[in-house]
């Protein structure tokens, strides 16, 4: 398996997008908190609240998981710094179809 997106069909593009098979996969936020976020990962943006980190980071990895996506370096030294944290949180996910 490739991990990224570069190579999907246009169809599983379309199924990321839409994803509602996971429950964290599309979260409603503000539109200011998604501005500020815009397309940037864990190692650019968190979220504000320090008390959401742990489920921030948590719900991101399942998605990468779920997806078959990689995290870059940055990314993956802010998330486990991230866990560091977290205590006994835990990260669920199902493979996307």
């Amino acid at each position: 398996m490739e991990f990224g997106a570069g190579a999907w069909t246009v169809k599983r593009r379309g199924a990321y997008a839409n994803d509602q098979g996971q429950l964290s996969s599309l979260v409603a936020v503000t539109a200011r908190s998604n501005r500020s976020k815009a397309d940037q990962d864990p190692a650019e943006w968190l979220p504000p609240a320090a008390d959401a980190l742990c489920r921030y980071g948590a719900e991101w990895t399942a998605t990468k998981l779920r997806w078959g996506l990689a995290a870059d370096g940055a990314e993956r030294e802010r998330l486990l710094a991230i866990v560091a944290g977290c205590g006994g949180t835990e990260v669920e996910f199902t493979p996307a179809p």
